[in-house]
């Protein structure tokens, strides 16, 4: 469970909590130059309640796996269809859009220059995850044998953290995903893309976090 605390960083939950970014976009707070600052100061250097926020930030935890099978192997397979599959499906059509954007409008002064370079990080270390969640962690755990997953499971923990800092850059390269005016549809179409693509990655991670990962700690 993600604590609500006013002195955890807005980058920490844009990393961790499903629908955070939203939030802090809508408020106008950054959470990738900007996501250092606790909830309480981002709150005050927007003008905003505190309280107002740490409601909103409640409700996407009382929503975020209301979905999710409870039975721990039709848990696994969804993670594997809705997340594995698809992150796979959509990196494969964002980098090529991204790669065109950025050769089109390179002399625009808001263009996402080395965006197709970060999703390539990104691509190239999440595949690396996903893989060994494939090919070794989730066998083992249907197979029933958590008692030897401590080690395994801490190094995915750490991978959550590193595919985190890809969505902070990639968040600081497109300026909050935010579109100039007059943007083209491909300009944003890849917009659009990513920010569901970044919302699938943090529910695939908070899924893991919060539901899987502690039936086997």
């Amino acid at each position: 469970m993600i604590d609500i605390n006013n002195d955890r960083t807005v980058a920490a939950f844009a990393a961790s909590l499903p629908g955070a970014a939203e939030v802090f976009r809508r408020h106008g707070i950054s959470f990738c130059c900007g996501g250092h600052f606790s909830l309480q100061e981002a709150a005050n250097d927007v003008g905003v309640r505190v309280e107002a926020l740490r409601e909103e930030l409640q409700a996407l935890i009382d929503d975020a796996d209301r979905d999710a099978p409870d039975d721990t192997s039709l848990l696994i397979s969804h993670i594997l269809g809705r997340y594995h599959e698809t992150h796979r499906a959509e990196l494969e059509w964002l980098i090529p859009l991204a790669q065109k954007v950025e050769r089109v409008h390179a002399q625009h002064p808001e263009a996402p220059l080395g965006l197709a370079a970060a999703l390539g990080r990104l691509q190239q270390d999440l595949e690396e995850h996903m893989r060994k969640e494939e090919q070794v962690l989730f066998p083992i755990m249907q197979a029933g044998a958590g008692e030897t997953l401590c080690v395994p499971i801490a190094r995915i923990r750490e991978e959550h953290e590193a595919e985190g800092f890809h969505i902070r850059e990639i968040e600081h390269i497109t300026h909050g995903l935010s579109l100039p005016q007059g943007a083209c549809n491909s300009w944003r179409a890849l917009y659009a893309g990513i920010e569901k693509f970044a919302a699938d990655v943090v529910a695939h991670i908070y899924l893991e976090k919060t539901k899987l990962f502690p039936r086997f700690a």
